[in-house]
């Protein structure tokens, strides 16, 4: 057994205030008193390591469960994972039933779920700044285990989580299963999808965006319609500020289904555009409010998401700043490189929604992702030495017409609203030589399984991948297997395999020879226990890219 180690997820964080604040107050985008003000409150009042941000409350005196909102893991490692929970007592109050203290909370990871085997144990602080949350990152496990984990504060223990690490970097390993999740709003209906997934047998989840609403739920929970007065009124506005962020975040995460899924299995997550506001682009809001305004919202935003979600230290964000993008390796079967498509986005072109492309939205200059994060994913794949290359993120990347006339309007948020952008993908991927191309994808509520074409013009040119879209868990409420426009679409993208509107999840299993895409569904999320049903399942052969029915 490896010794008790004290572990602080902030002690990464620990530039002087000084220096801090001179930096943000220096960058062009603060140059406002106002912006120069709440840039200097959300980077300096952060907790640093061998500092006491607060006196500290002794955990014996907790009179209340405080994990109320269960455990997480997330981004497996072959040496490390990384586990999360936080304190609230009372989830629905601002401090969540905690004073301004920090509470000092004992972790232990163990081998069987009993934790008679207990290999890596410790301590970490979960800081009042940080909204009572704790990440932990265990290190010292070893590569492609299964493990078990939870949380003890004073005479309360957590619900126990289980979680794994990934395989060695250089192992060759054998298959892969994973699960893809989107779309998850909370007054549109039951989580009964999560449900279903926390029973899957599956190595981790991939969470694409849309996490939470900012939009109001009323006393009743919209569509859950919980009896009157059921939920707090705090709850039915638009989130604004990091205590509505926060608060709204414990309300998701007050479901069962939702914690049973994080208990189950590891997530690795990117956000979408309603984690801080409706199709937000980069700097630019979607309503007219000066840009100074819209990153003070966008600063508690992520700040709100980092501590809500099993993100390691190189993801605390700085400010209005935070660097999601990063990859992960599941040995040399599948290198995994997840997006952030909205925090460095061109803003759409035509006013956004579905628009004619012209001259505004084929402006060579304009990006989906930004030069930097552009460069690092085809870099990337130049390096890679993984059979699959698997792009987790957030919009539709494959062509999508509307209509079967020409021109067609084409999605102005959606990839289809910056081909230039999605033209260097491409390149890219193609003078990299990979073979095995699979893009992943949430935001539009309903299944899609496509073929990425080299010239989406030509049904005959070559076929460089697939995307795999996963449909919401909730957002948009029970939906329909065949939409209105499921016709249309068929007919008009006939590199468009596979298209279904109710609501659910996806599973992709990967090996040596072929992935597979399962597109499983519920019949309902407007009330509880709906069954699960696998809508459609397809292949791809490794070497040979395209949908095929399984």
């Amino acid at each position: 057994m490896t010794p008790a180690n004290h572990q602080d997820p902030t002690r990464a964080v620990h530039a002087p205030e000084l220096r801090a604040a001179a930096r943000n107050l220096g960058r062009r985008r603060f140059l406002t008193v106002t912006g120069a003000a709440a840039a200097l409150a959300f980077s300096v009042n952060l907790p640093s390591a061998g500092t006491a941000s607060a006196a500290e409350l002794d955990a014996a005196r907790l009179t209340a469960d405080p994990f109320t909102l269960g455990v997480a893991s997330g981004d497996p490692q072959p040496d490390s994972v990384l586990l999360w929970t936080r304190l609230a007592p009372l989830p629905y109050q601002a401090d969540g039933g905690l004073p301004a203290q920090r509470v000092e909370v004992d972790w232990e990871v163990a081998l069987d779920e009993r934790f008679r085997r207990v290999v890596r144990r410790g301590r970490a602080t979960a800081h009042p700044e940080f909204q009572h949350t704790v990440h932990v990152e265990v290190g010292h496990l070893a590569p492609g285990h299964v493990y078990h984990y939870r949380f003890r504060a004073g005479r309360y223990v957590s619900p126990a989580g289980r979680t794994r690490t990934a395989p060695a970097r250089a192992g060759r390993a054998a298959d892969l299963t994973f699960g893809l999740v989107s779309c998850q709003r909370y007054d549109q209906g039951y989580y009964t999808a999560y449900r279903h997934l926390a029973r899957e047998d599956v190595d981790f989840v991939l969470h694409l965006g849309d996490y939470l609403y900012e939009y109001a739920v009323n006393a009743t929970g919209g569509s859950r319609a919980y009896p009157a007065g059921t939920l707090p009124a705090h709850f039915n506005h638009e989130t604004v500020t990091l205590e509505d962020y926060r608060l709204r975040y414990a309300l998701y995460k007050s479901d069962p289904d939702l914690r049973a899924a994080h208990a189950a299995h590891p997530f690795v997550v990117t956000w979408d555009d309603h984690e801080t506001e409706n199709n937000y682009a980069g700097e630019t809001p979607e309503n007219d409010v000066p840009p100074e305004e819209f990153l003070i919202r966008r600063a508690a935003a992520y700040r709100a998401y980092w501590e809500n979600m099993p993100l390691r230290r190189p993801q605390l964000p700085d400010g209005p700043d935070l660097k999601l993008y990063r990859r992960l390796h599941w040995g040399r079967l599948a290198q995994f490189d997840v997006l952030d498509t909205r925090q460095y986005r061109s803003n759409q072109a035509y006013g956004d929604g579905w628009q004619f492309p012209g001259p505004e939205s084929e402006d060579p200059k304009r990006t989906l992702t930004g030069d930097a994060q552009e460069r690092w994913l085809i870099n990337g794949w130049h390096r890679s030495d993984a059979l699959w290359n698997v792009v987790p993120q957030q919009v539709t990347f494959s062509r999508r017409y509307n209509s079967t006339s020409t021109p067609s309007k084409v999605s102005m948020d959606s990839w289809d609203g910056y081909p230039a952008s999605r033209e260097r993908v491409l390149a890219g991927a193609q003078a990299a030589g990979i073979e095995n191309l699979m893009v992943l994808t949430g935001d539009v509520h309903v299944s899609y399984g496509f073929d990425i074409k080299r010239d989406f013009d030509d049904p005959d040119s070559r076929t460089l991948g697939t995307e795999i879209v996963t449909t919401s868990i909730t957002s948009g409420g029970n939906g329909s297997e065949k939409p209105s426009n499921w016709n249309t679409l068929m007919t008009a993208n006939p590199h468009l395999k596979f298209f279904n509107g109710l609501r659910g999840y996806a599973t992709v299993s990967l090996d040596r020879r072929s992935a597979r895409a399962d597109f499983k569904t519920v019949s309902h999320v407007t009330g509880e226990g709906a069954p699960l049903t696998t809508a459609g399942s397809f292949v791809t052969e490794a070497g040979e890219p395209g949908l095929k029915p399984a």
